[in-house]
C-alpha cells in the first residue's frame, strides 16, 4: 500500500515538473534563443523587393564581379534575377549580402531592436517609410525577430505598390525632364544673347564713365589751382604774406647767429688743436731726451741679463767674505720683472744683490738664511706679503741686522735707496712704523703681475 502511494507521489511530482518546464521555462528559453531572420530564411516573394530596393546597381555589380556570376553585368534585369535566385538558399553570395545589408543599415537595425512586439515593428516601419528611409526600414522589419508574417505581407504589398507608383512618376518625370531640357536650351541661348548685349553696353558705358572721371579730375585740379591762387592773392592783399615773410626772415637771422657761434667755436677748437700739436711736439722732444738719459740703464740691464747667472753663482761666495759682507744687500719683495735692473744698479753702487720675492713663489723658510748672509736688508713694503714683512722685521731685530723699509718698487725709488745705503742710512727703527706694508688691491695686482 505504501509502495503505491510513493509511486503516485513520484508520478504527480514528475508531471508537475514537466508542466512547469513546458509552460514556464521552455517559452522563456525560446524567447532568449530566437534571433533575427536571415535572408535565405525569408519567403521567396520577399527576395525580389529586398534585392531590388536595398541593393543599388553598383552593389549588384560588385557582387557579380566578386562571385563571378554568369549573367551579364551590363544587363541590370538579368543581374537582378541572378542575385534573387542565389538569395533563396544559403550560399557564400547570400551570406555576403546578409553581412552587407546588416552593416549598411546597422543604425536602423539598432532602432528596430528596441521594438518588443509586432505592433511596435509596424509603427517603426511606417515612421522610417515617411522619413524616406523605406529600404533600410523594410530590411530591419522583415528580419526582425518579433515581426509576424501578416506584417511582412503588409510591408511587401506597400513596397510593391510604391515601386509601381515610383515607376509611373518616373515616366512622368522623364517627360517633364525632356521638356525642361528643351526649355533650358532656349533659355541658355537667350541668356548668351543677353550677356553679349550686356557686355557691349557695359563697354560703351565704361568708356563714357572713364571720360567723365578724367574730366572731373581735371576740373578738380583746376579748382585747387584757382583756390590756391585766390588764397595767395588774399594773403598779399591782407598783408599776411608780408608778416609771414618777416617771421621767416627772423628765423633765418636766428639760424645765422647760431652758425656764426658755431664757427667761432670751430675756430677756438682749431686753436686748441694747434696748441695741442705744439704740446705734443714738445713732449716728443722731452721723450727723446729722456730716452737718451735712460740709454745707460738699458745697457746696464742687458749686461745684468747676461751676467745674472754668474752673479747668482758668486753671490754666496762674495757674501761669505767678512770684508765684503758689508756690501751684500738682500732685497725682499719688489718687482721681479725689474730684478735685472736692480742688480745692475747695485753693481754700479758697489753692492752685491741677492733677492727673495717675499713669499710670492719662493718659500719663506729660506728668508732667515738669506738674512744671515746679507750685510743689509731692504724691503719695498708695498710689494711684499704681510707674513714676509713681519718675519723680516722680527729676524732683523733679533740679529741686529740693518733693515731699510721703504715704499715704491720702481727704478727711481730703488736708486734713492741705494743712495741712502751708500750714505750709511740703514736702520730699522727709523722706518718701522711708517713702512708697514699697505697691501691694497693695486699692490696685490702689482705683485701678481711681476
Amino acid at each position: 500500500m505504501s509502495t503505491n502511494i510513493s509511486l503516485k507521489q513520484f508520478i504527480n511530482g514528475y508531471l508537475s515538473l514537466r508542466d512547469y518546464a513546458e509552460h514556464r521555462l521552455l517559452p522563456q528559453m525560446m524567447v532568449n534563443v530566437i534571433k533575427r531572420t536571415r535572408l535565405w530564411e525569408l519567403k521567396d516573394m520577399y527576395h525580389c523587393p529586398v534585392v531590388g530596393t536595398c541593393l543599388s546597381l553598383d552593389d549588384l555589380a560588385k557582387f557579380a564581379r566578386r562571385f563571378e556570376l554568369e549573367s551579364s553585368q551590363a544587363d541590370a534585369f538579368t543581374l537582378h534575377v541572378a542575385v534573387v535566385n542565389h538569395a533563396r538558399t544559403r550560399n557564400p553570395l547570400s551570406k555576403a549580402i546578409q553581412k552587407h545589408l546588416d552593416a549598411k543599415y546597422r543604425h536602423i537595425i539598432a532602432c528596430f531592436n528596441q521594438a518588443k512586439s509586432d505592433q511596435e515593428v509596424e509603427a517603426l516601419w511606417r515612421e522610417f517609410l515617411n522619413r524616406g528611409e523605406g529600404a533600410g526600414g523594410m530590411w530591419a522589419a522583415l528580419t526582425h525577430k518579433s515581426v509576424s508574417e501578416k506584417t511582412r505581407e503588409l510591408i511587401y504589398a506597400e513596397m510593391h505598390m510604391l515601386s509601381h507608383q515610383v515607376g509611373a512618376h518616373h515616366a512622368v518625370d522623364m517627360r517633364k525632364l525632356r521638356q525642361l531640357e528643351q526649355e533650358n536650351l532656349k533659355l541658355h541661348d537667350a541668356l548668351d544673347l543677353m550677356q553679349r548685349r550686356y557686355a557691349q553696353a557695359r563697354s560703351k558705358w565704361q568708356q563714357k564713365l572713364d571720360k567723365a572721371i578724367q574730366l572731373a579730375e581735371s576740373q578738380c585740379q583746376q579748382q585747387h589751382v584757382i583756390e590756391k591762387m585766390q588764397a595767395d592773392l588774399f594773403k598779399f592783399e591782407s598783408g599776411q604774406a608780408i608778416t609771414e615773410m618777416g617771421k621767416r626772415l627772423m628765423t633765418l637771422v636766428h639760424e645765422n647767429d647760431k652758425l656764426l657761434a658755431a664757427a667761432e667755436r670751430v675756430n677756438a677748437l682749431e686753436k686748441s688743436l694747434h696748441h695741442a700739436h705744439a704740446e705734443i711736439a714738445k713732449l716728443k722732444q722731452e721723450r727723446t731726451a729722456l730716452a737718451d738719459q735712460c740709454a745707460p740703464f738699458g745697457s746696464l740691464a742687458k749686461e745684468a741679463v747676461h751676467s745674472d747667472d754668474e752673479l747668482m753663482e758668486g753671490e754666496q761666495q762674495t757674501c761669505a767674505i767678512s770684508l765684503t759682507a758689508r756690501k751684500c744687500v738682500l732685497c725682499v719683495g719688489g718687482r721681479v720683472a725689474l730684478l735685472p735692473q736692480y742688480r745692475a744698479l747695485a753693481q754700479r753702487y758697489g753692492f752685491s744683490l741677492i733677492h727673495h720675492d717675499g713669499g710670492l713663489h719662493e718659500s719663506l723658510s729660506r728668508l732667515p738664511e738669506l738674512i744671515n748672509k746679507a750685510s743689509t736688508v731692504i724691503c719695498p713694503t708695498d710689494s711684499v706679503s704681510h707674513a714676509a714683512y713681519y718675519l723680516l722685521k722680527r729676524y732683523c731685530k733679533r740679529q741686529h741686522k740693518p733693515c731699510l723699509l721703504y715704499k715704491g718698487a720702481g727704478i727711481s725709488r730703488f736708486t734713492q735707496v741705494l743712495d741712502q745705503l751708500t750714505a750709511g742710512k740703514s736702520h730699522l727703527n727709523g722706518y718701522a712704523k711708517d713702512a708697514l706694508p699697505q697691501m691694497d688691491a693695486a699692490g696685490a695686482n702689482n705683485m701678481q703681475q711681476h
